[in-house]
């Protein structure tokens, strides 16, 4: 069960739509545009407020694979929705949910039945939170089917499509004139960012070596080296530059392994700059290959970091989670991560970012200064990573009701890093270890839903209760 933690406060996706959706026909087209990109393998609750039922909290979490834990993912999701609605402003009158998951290769059975147990476990749920449940969606290989539907006659076995042949309708219409527009699928995302493959990854996973081993003396004239080689790369990025070879790549893959030049990384951040960053951050990201898969912590972040400062907050959001099953500990992934849910703008970030950038221009320090947050910590151990210091900005608050590390080393022990190959975890400096259930309520926490509860806007819900498949009217304005 994957939570990542999301604060009660207004989420730039989720826009002012005004119109009202005439049932589960447009409930189902609107889903990638309510997210900015299309949830696969996903549990999504969106929160109803008030007596006409507008838009409130919007949530995603992974559906669990195993049947067996369907009914306490099912209380998490009620939980979660309902604690986040409170602290916003009031719990949700009703809820929508999706569940979304394509059917594997070869198999054309609808998913629909075999969903149905965590459907009714959902619905369960959130009753018994005092919220009923107005539509319930599988959504799956471009069709949906509800699961509340009981009429016989009323909706075809095989489904109904999203997308229908006379074109988009008047939701969809109006997401994108308010400039939604969802950016492909999370999987298809995640997918874009996997360690490349054989054969170039042989080659690479040599280079990775190499560089540990001439970076083995650490000390300031190896941070310093990796700094300029960081400048130069950069600067080639910016005039066009495409890919890196293998010893370059290994040698900045090794350097932003330590905080100060990662976050001296970020500094990367003026409008002219983003396009050229993104790029050489996702080769990078690219070339972590097993066994230095866990690696790609640091060039995913400044890529989420970057993307979020281009507006792309779908890909960001997705990079974050990615990073954080990686790494639930990373510290600046959690920073951006809770800072972009609350609906804090990056430029309060990019203030700190370009002070600092301004500050070691001034002084015009050797490379080996990096970012104030981690000026005058030693530079971690060759294959051992450096746990980062936020960028400088507001501090991100924990959540009140579930313990949590007081420490950037407390709450873990040694070992690898959940989500990482065995052979590329390193170890971890041992701290006071929270209690296993405790540990796991912060991860599932901080590995939460990518939206959090939105403003509640101008989109609404059909009138009535009861099941509306075949409702396919004139969608009435707000």
């Amino acid at each position: 069960m994957n939570e990542e933690h999301g604060t009660p406060h207004p989420d730039p996706i989720p826009g002012h739509l005004p119109v009202r959706m005439r049932g589960p026909a447009d409930m189902a087209e609107l889903l990638p545009y309510l997210l900015g990109f299309f949830p696969d393998d996903s549990i999504v609750a969106v929160g109803l407020q008030g007596a006409d039922l507008r838009q409130g909290g919007v949530i995603r979490l992974d559906i669990p694979e195993a049947p067996a834990d369907w009914p306490r993912a099912a209380a998490e999701t009620a939980a979660l929705l309902v604690r986040l609605s409170e602290r916003r402003d009031h719990r949700p009158e009703q809820v929508l949910l999706y569940l979304c998951r394509d059917p594997e290769e070869g198999d054309t059975r609808p998913v629909l039945g075999t969903l149905g147990p965590l459907a009714e476990a959902l619905r369960t749920a959130f009753e018994a939170k005092g919220v009923g449940v107005k539509e319930s969606l599988c959504v799956s290989g471009g069709r949906w089917w509800s699961f509340l539907c009981r009429r016989a006659g009323c909706c075809e076995p095989s489904g109904n499509p999203v997308h229908q042949d006379r074109g988009p309708g008047p939701v969809v219409a109006a997401a994108t004139f308010a400039g939604l527009a969802p950016r492909g699928s999370r999987k298809a995302i995640v997918a874009g960012l996997a360690p490349m493959g054989e054969p170039g990854a042989g080659p690479q996973r040599l280079a990775i070596e190499q560089a540990l081993r001439q970076s083995a003396d650490g000390g300031e004239a190896a941070r310093e080296r990796a700094g300029q080689l960081l400048d130069a790369v950069m600067a080639e990025f910016l005039a066009g530059a495409q890919e890196l070879d293998e010893r370059r790549t290994a040698l900045l893959l090794v350097g932003l392994q330590d905080k100060l030049l990662r976050d001296r990384a970020a500094e990367y951040a003026e409008p002219a700059e983003l396009g050229a960053a993104q790029r050489l951050w996702r080769f990078l990201a690219r070339r972590c290959v097993i066994p230095f898969d866990g690696y790609a912590a640091a060039p995913l972040t400044l890529l989420a970091w970057t993307s979020w400062l281009a507006d792309d907050l779908a890909t960001a959001r997705v990079v974050l989670g990615l990073v954080l099953r990686l790494d639930p500990d990373y510290l600046l992934a959690q920073l951006l991560h809770e800072s972009l849910n609350g609906g804090l703008a990056p430029e309060l970030l990019l203030e700190g970012v370009r002070a600092e950038r301004a500050r070691r221009a001034a002084a015009a320090p050797s490379p080996s200064t990096g970012a104030a947050s981690g000026a005058g910590e030693r530079r971690p151990r060759p294959g051992r990573r450096s746990l980062p210091t936020p960028l400088p900005g507001p501090e991100a608050p924990h959540d009140d009701e579930e313990a949590a590390p007081t420490g950037p080393d407390q709450g873990r022990g040694p070992g690898p890093a959940p989500g990482r190959s065995a052979r590329a975890g390193r170890p971890e400096p041992v701290g006071r270890r929270l209690p296993g259930r405790a540990r796991a309520a912060v991860r599932r926490r901080r590995r939460a839903a990518e939206v959090p509860p939105g403003p509640g806007g101008g989109l609404r819900v059909w009138d009535g209760a009861g099941h509306r498949c075949r409702a396919r009217g004139t969608a009435a304005r707000s």
